[in-house]
């Protein structure tokens, strides 16, 4: 199998042994990721600011994948508080739309960094 590590300035490097995004025929595998600022490489402030950053972090690794987030089949979002939900919801209709990709939605005990909340992301372009 053909595979092709993506990599961009325009999210966050890498935190761990992992890629931003592996690419295997015409899918693309996008790995988690927190509201880290790219260009400082710290957690940006607050959940809201923390979606916000997480959305444009996969953004950036789409693009730099030959994609788009509307190229998303499967999505998954990881909270430490489930009691903000509903405003995943509404930033996520900011980046993406009709027809939604399939999603989950986790609660989970701890993020890398203290992040508040992580995504990450199956992508088919062509």
């Amino acid at each position: 199998m053909n595979k092709t590590i993506i990599k961009t300035n325009d999210a966050p490097q890498a935190i761990g042994t992992y890629s931003q995004a592996v690419k295997a025929g015409n899918t693309v595998y996008l790995s988690g990721q927190i509201g880290l600022a790219p260009a400082s490489m710290q957690l940006v402030e607050g959940i809201e600011q923390q979606i916000h950053r997480v959305f444009k972090n996969l953004q950036a690794v789409a693009l730099a994948s030959n994609g788009t987030l509307a190229d998303v089949v499967k999505l998954n979002v990881y909270l430490t508080d489930l009691g903000h939900f509903a405003q995943v919801n509404e930033i996520m209709a900011q980046y993406f739309h009709e027809p939604y990709p399939a999603r989950a939605a986790v609660g989970v005990a701890s993020l890398p960094r203290g992040a508040l909340v992580e995504a990450d992301a199956v992508m088919v372009i062509g």
